[in-house]
């Protein structure tokens, strides 16, 4: 399966697995377009008969209405099908970029910062939504009404018709122009907005300074510059709103005023320009009609152009190399421990900077072998690369030089299913998840029962300390109010619930006091019982928990 997929594939699966409704849009938006023609007609009819003068039947003014009716709602079908086809759009867009992370290498998440990745999911595709519900299939729409009421004009008049035809683009080229002066004193706004509310939080927060320095004067000059800097933004939009509105409006009398006086005068230029009564009141709303949608293009344009940068940003996420593919054949069985070394490290070199690799290794030529059921403690200065280890066994990264065994199979191949019943991971700090106390042990794995969640709080000594809440097991995590320690107890019964094979310790005890420690160590204790324990810890091994040290560094070596 390729997962390296850009917003243009993503749109055509939905299209192909929406047909029905990618249709009714089409069918929607068309009938949008094509009943909003028939209004003025009918009406150039009734006018006609009224002025010959004759009686005009009662299914005329009917029809007028009703085809106003229906126009409208075409007009708001139009906008559901719109918004409902960008929100399949997002929803898909979402949905293959959270897919798009299970296969990400770990390089990629301690590269980019995860306020810029979350970005990606929220302003980004945003962007996108915007692009979509009012800018890309809106301009369409909006383009063929404009060029189907030309067409009409100029069916009806061919002198109108040039007229609208040569005018048309100077009132688009005009409605851009006056589009991006507001746009561009909307964002001057917004930044003195900004100034202003971090200008005032930063003076509250040094008034001592400030009142130490006789500042006062300078910071109310600087607020009331930022305060005139978003008057004159706001005053500038607020003009060319307002005169915006009048110019179309003297445009389109000055149009419907020209068409009248060349329609009155007489010999060719009455026949190019001639209409009925009729038809130049139905010509009066077909040029009325014309500047709602070419206000809206302009709009719909800057949509997509700001969506542009979102879109690109979204394809160079999903199109991010993979981490290496794991091998799906390999079942719980091959893991199972044998009779030879359970876990090897045979000849790894291994460095996150790939272009230094030979300069500037974490690892070079490491070789060591834990047996089966065997605890240790990897020992080693700031910088050594004993976090990197834990970070080798679990598969996050290979090594560049050697192999990563774990009963003879590869660590980065083993695929994600496997590694819950291989490893058990308890790190420094406890990191919660939304839910309730069993959901912190479980972390909402299926395969995992209550009953499991159970034994693990008991092994960890937290079974007593959980029914005493108000709903026990149930009850929210965020209302459990736990002590550090019990944290670290919860951590603990979170790795061993599953019943891995291999516990992996990083530096649990770092942050406990000594009374705290010695509860979690006898949890350890319990925990490790049966199991492979590799530990970065020195105290660990000083309360005997662990019987031999693999010091690393440069040269790495065995201390029994």
């Amino acid at each position: 399966m390729n997962h390296e997929r850009g917003l243009k594939s993503v749109v055509f699966k939905i299209i192909s697995s929406s047909k029905g409704l990618t249709l009714a849009m089409v069918f929607i938006i068309a009938g949008a377009i094509v009943t909003a023609l028939f209004p003025p007609l009918v009406l150039e009819r009734i006018v006609n008969l009224l002025i010959a003068p004759e009686q005009v039947p009662l299914n005329l003014p009917l029809a007028y209405f009703g085809l106003l009716a229906i126009s409208g709602l075409f007009e708001s079908g139009q906008n559901v099908m719109i918004t409902k086809f960008g929100q399949k759009v997002t929803r898909g867009l979402r949905s293959e970029m959270c897919a798009k992370l299970q296969y990400l290498p770990v390089a990629y998440f301690t590269e980019h910062e995860p306020g810029k990745i979350t970005s990606r999911f929220v302003n980004d595709v945003d962007a996108v939504d915007s692009m979509f519900t009012n800018g890309i299939i809106s301009m369409f729409a909006d383009a063929f009404k404009v060029l189907s009421i030309l067409a009409v004009i100029f069916y009806k008049s061919k002198g109108l018709g040039l007229i609208m035809i040569l005018i048309t683009p100077l009132i688009f080229v005009m409605t851009r122009q006056f589009q991006k002066q507001i746009l561009q004193a909307q964002l001057a706004n917004r930044i003195a907005i900004s100034k202003v509310n971090n200008h005032v939080p930063e003076t509250i927060g040094n008034i001592r300074m400030i009142h130490t320095l006789f500042r006062q004067k300078y910071m109310e000059q600087k607020y009331d510059d930022y305060i005139e800097e978003s008057y004159r933004a706001t005053d500038k939009s607020n003009l060319y709103d307002s005169i915006y509105s009048p110019i179309v409006i003297f445009i389109s009398a000055c149009i419907i005023a020209s068409m009248m006086i060349l329609a009155a005068l007489g010999g060719q230029v009455q026949q190019f320009f001639g209409i009925t009564v009729g038809t130049a009141v139905a010509m009066i709303a077909y040029v009325s009609r014309v500047f709602e949608p070419i206000e809206s293009i302009g709009m719909e344009i800057q949509n997509i152009q700001s969506a542009v940068a979102g879109i690109k940003r979204i394809n160079e996420f999903l199109q991010e190399p993979e981490r290496k593919k794991t091998d799906s054949s390999i079942t719980n069985r091959e893991l199972n421990p044998g009779n030879g070394p359970f876990i090897h490290f045979d000849h790894v070199s291994f460095s996150y900077d790939q272009e230094k690799t030979l300069e500037n290794p974490i690892f070079n030529d490491l070789c060591f072998t834990v047996a089966s059921g065997e605890a240790v403690t990897i020992a080693g200065r700031t910088g050594a690369g004993k976090s990197t280890i834990f970070r080798l066994l679990l598969g996050m990264y290979s090594p560049d030089e050697g192999r990563v065994l774990i009963n003879g199979v590869d660590a980065d191949k083993i695929p994600d299913t496997q590694k819950r019943k291989l490893f058990g991971y308890v790190e420094q700090s406890f990191h919660q998840v939304a839910g309730t106390v069993t959901d912190q042990i479980s972390l909402f794995d299926p395969e995992i029962s209550f009953t499991q969640v159970e034994d693990a709080a008991k092994l960890v000594g937290l079974h007593e300390s959980i029914l005493a809440l108000a709903k026990g097991y149930d009850t929210e995590a965020e209302h459990a109010a736990f002590s550090q320690g019990q944290f670290q107890l919860l951590s603990i019964a979170r790795a061993v619930a599953a019943s891995p094979k291999i516990l992996l310790l990083d530096e649990i005890t770092a942050n406990l006091d000594s009374d705290t420690e010695g509860r979690v160590l006898e949890a350890l204790k319990r925990a490790s019982q049966g199991r492979t324990v590799i530990s970065i810890s020195h105290r660990l091994h000083e309360n005997t928990l662990n019987q031999r040290i693999i010091q690393i560094g440069n040269q790495t070596k065995e201390v029994i």
